[in-house]
């Protein structure tokens, strides 16, 4: 097993949590190719997106469904501009790549915003390391393993 899906799962169990990582036929780079390998709702899947707050990482889950509004989140965390992260940063941050950035099981905490859409959702799927790796959660549980806060993100796709 690859180390970054160890570490996930190693601080999902540390977090009790109770989902088990799932290994996706094929890589879901997109929540649309997530959501059609698991047959779920787009809505279903939280994106892992991390973002360079004046030059801080921070880590918003958003459902599939939507497109964050940096706007609104430089907003609600108080910097001055929210942008993009690139790929070296999002590695730095969290120990993963883009595409399976998990919500857990990074080098250090990251602050986290977590998309109130995905309280709609009785069951959202979560990334766990890898690109084709997944973990059934839910939005109490992506708040709680996180200490992320719950907020509304974004914009509908």
């Amino acid at each position: 097993m690859h180390p970054n899906v160890e570490r996930v799962i190693a601080d999902l169990r540390a977090r009790g949590a109770t989902g088990e990582v799932r290994e996706l036929p094929d890589a879901a780079r997109t929540a649309k190719a997530a959501a059609d390998q698991l047959g779920c709702e787009v809505g279903a899947i939280a994106n892992s997106l991390v973002f360079e707050a004046d030059g801080a990482p921070l880590l918003v889950l958003t459902s599939g469904a939507h497109r964050v509004d940096t706007v609104r989140v430089a907003a609600l965390v108080g910097a001055a501009r929210v942008g993009r992260a690139t790929p070296e940063f999002v590695r730095e941050a969290t120990g993963q790549a883009i595409g399976g950035v998990a919500p857990v099981g990074h080098p250090a905490p990251v602050r986290t915003l977590v998309d109130v859409w995905l309280d709609k959702y009785e069951q959202v799927w979560a990334a766990a390391g890898l690109p084709h790796t997944v973990f059934p959660t839910s939005f109490e549980e992506l708040l709680r393993i996180t200490g992320g806060d719950p907020a509304e993100v974004g914009v509908d796709e």
